[in-house]
């Protein structure tokens, strides 16, 4: 184990990390499952797995009784749990009944989950199989979202590149841009670009099969989302190169997010400027308004999403609060260096022993503690400020006319203990 460092102003890249391997509380990576669907309009994602499964998604979706959403569970009943049925037949004939009664469904996720029986079923051999059967109406795919292979957000990393390989080539020069984000966001960004003139600019995920975007060695890609290290690496075998840059959180991630790609495309200073000047006004403004309540205050993030180091660099530098402790699932310098590369922080933490790391949390008392919802109501009875991980994920914070918001996330727990006080 490394020793907690202070990490001098000028960047922590090279800083000693704590790293722990301890009993960890996280969402397993089926929640991805959440906005994937509601992002591929084709798609249907069939989790094979058991009841567990099946109520995870359905709690975490807020799906009513009535509706049809494209996702569900294929739930190993006794006999298969016994090993008296073939799962492979079984799974053969629910997928031939779900693409009978939905044939809207063009893309075809096999999610693989953590009940020892699924994991000795060869999902990928089943996707195989099964797309020999439904194309060319049905290309299927699978992945893990098993807990014990996945955390949270890597759901989303193992869907997008399980579906890299299957790229169309292209020897076009074009910028892809990876990760899923709600479509009003999405269409800022491509905004931003056009404006800039860089383009083509293809999504990965797009919203619909036949848009996926082509991939080859002319193909350069930007990241989205500081959790998509192997998609990003399956990319990069395919022939694509990598832009990094700091992650699109506030006015200055988002300015030098795009101030990357500019510099790849050979965008002008002046271009640059010009398309940029009003929406970083706004953005500093909306920031300001939030960072009165946050200048001056502590903040602890264990891991959870993989977004902890891009924000708290934001938080840090952006809205004037001090890291005590930054802790991620995986830090993977490729990708969160350029974050890494500004953030100062009294600890950088990998992985997790949950114990260990509450002790260290009550023990510094910082003024708002970010957290998975397990840990929430515990720090909160010790007198602790939380922030819910899990929001900074289903709520639209990238790009300019996020910043005020991504503030506010922050800012209103902090505001609401105020009032309450």
């Amino acid at each position: 184990m490394n020793k907690q460092t202070h990490i001098t102003q000028g960047g922590c890249r090279d800083a000693p990390v704590l790293k722990e391997r301890g009993q960890r509380e996280v969402f397993c990576g089926l929640t991805g499952i959440i906005w994937l669907h509601r992002k591929m309009q084709d798609a249907f994602f069939l989790v094979v797995g058991s009841r567990t499964c099946a109520h995870l998604l359905q709690s975490a979706a807020g799906v009513m009784i009535f509706a049809e959403p494209r996702f569900g569970t294929a739930i190993l009943e006794e006999a298969d749990l016994a090993g008296l049925a073939d799962a492979h037949d079984e799974l053969d004939r629910e997928v031939a009944r779900l693409l009978e009664r939905r044939p809207d469904i063009k893309q075809l996720f096999l999610v693989g989950s953590c009940p020892s029986e699924v994991i000795k079923i060869d999902l990928s051999r089943a996707a195989e199989r099964l797309t020999k059967v439904h194309a060319p109406h049905v290309r299927v795919l699978n992945y893990s979202g098993s807990g014990i292979e996945t955390t949270f957000t890597q759901g989303e990393d193992a869907c997008l590149e399980a579906m890299v390989p299957v790229l169309p080539e292209t020897d076009a020069q074009e910028l892809l841009l990876v990760g899923a984000l709600p479509d009003v966001v999405e269409d800022q960004a491509l905004k931003l670009l056009s404006d800039l003139g860089v383009g083509p600019v293809t999504v990965l995920p797009a919203g619909r099969a036949d848009a996926m975007p082509h991939v080859g060695p002319n193909t350069r890609f930007v990241l989205l989302q500081p959790f998509l290290g192997d998609t990003a690496a399956a990319l990069i075998r395919r022939g694509a190169s990598h832009i990094a840059a700091p992650f699109p959180f506030g006015e200055e991630g988002t300015t030098l997010w795009l101030r990357a790609i500019a510099s790849a495309f050979g965008v002008d200073d002046a271009t640059f400027d010009r398309v940029t000047e009003a929406p970083r006004a706004r953005a500093r403004k909306a920031v300001a308004a939030h960072a009165k309540d946050l200048t001056g205050k502590s903040i602890f993030f264990f891991p959870d999403s993989q977004l902890e180091l891009p924000l708290a660099r934001f938080l840090t530098r952006e809205c004037g609060m001090h890291a005590l402790e930054v802790g991620a699932p995986y830090i993977h310098k490729g990708l969160v260096g350029p974050d890494m590369d500004m953030l100062d922080a009294e600890t950088l933490s990998e992985g997790q022993d949950v114990d260990k790391q509450l002790d260290r949390c009550r023990a510094v008392r910082p003024d708002l503690t970010v957290c998975g919802l397990g840990l929430a109501n515990p720090l909160e009875a010790d007198g602790l400020t939380t922030k819910w991980a899990i929001e900074l994920v289903f709520t639209p914070v990238h790009f300019y006319e996020q910043a005020g918001d991504l503030a506010g996330l922050f800012s209103r727990p902090l505001r609401r203990k105020a009032l309450l006080s």
